[in-house]
């Protein structure tokens, strides 16, 4: 899929991937999101992922993660609905893969010309 391609731009919707796995994280949704967002960093730092990266945060998670753009990993808040900012984002760059499962968010992003992958994709780079 040529995913490390420093051209492509990674797309994650943060909350779908989060909530892929039942570990707890609607009991502190902030400290979901920090977690996860400190993985991913993590993992472009060792080069298991490539730059650039986009995490999409909506809602209470927004409060885990300031807007920054840190190690190639990029934090963006939804103002509202996540899906409409990933979406919007998908739109407006080319080569974008979209980490998510939720079927109407990816039939909105195939349609802007970007690729999806699920989140076990992406759980399976992080890591530890």
């Amino acid at each position: 899929m040529g995913l490390r391609d420093p051209v492509r731009m990674l797309l994650i919707d943060a909350a779908n991937v989060i909530g892929s796995r039942p570990t707890g994280w609607w009991r502190d949704r902030p400290g979901a999101a920090q977690g996860f967002t400190e993985r991913v960093r993590a993992t472009v730092t060792a080069g298991r992922l490539g730059p650039p990266v986009t995490i999409v945060l909506e809602g209470r998670a927004r409060a885990g993660a300031d807007e920054a753009d840190v190690d190639g990993v990029e934090v963006v808040h939804a103002p509202g609905e996540g899906d409409d900012t990933i979406a919007a984002i998908a739109a407006a760059n080319r080569d974008v893969v979209v980490v998510t499962a939720d079927r109407e968010l990816a039939q909105r992003v195939r349609a802007a010309g970007a690729e999806v992958v699920g989140p076990n994709w992406l759980l399976d780079q992080l890591v530890d």
